[in-house]
């Protein structure tokens, strides 16, 4: 992949996300081909952390209608990355 920052496409915030941040995981949407060692090089270069575990899932996309028409979302890929005690990604606190 060239581009750290096309890895990482965006934090994911939910209750989910952030009840897991307590336990020092963040989430993120990340690029459908990206694998968990790349994942775990952009986040800790972008955010200048430890990784520890990457854990990857793809989810897929809804169906949508309106009206009459139907269409689809696309899928993406969602990473769950356990930071190294200590460290912290300021992006997510105080959200």
């Amino acid at each position: 992949m060239g581009d750290l920052r096309s890895i990482i496409r965006r934090p994911v915030v939910s209750e989910k996300t952030m009840a897991l941040m307590e336990d020092n995981k963040y989430t993120f949407a990340v690029d459908l081909k990206a694998t968990k060692p790349q994942i775990r090089e952009a986040v800790e270069q972008i955010f200048d952390v430890k990784v520890e575990k990457v854990n990857t899932m793809r989810v897929r996309g809804k169906v949508r209608r309106m009206g009459q028409h139907e269409g689809r979302r696309p899928d993406w890929k969602k990473a769950i990355v356990t930071l190294r005690d200590g460290d912290t990604i300021e992006l997510f606190e105080g959200i």
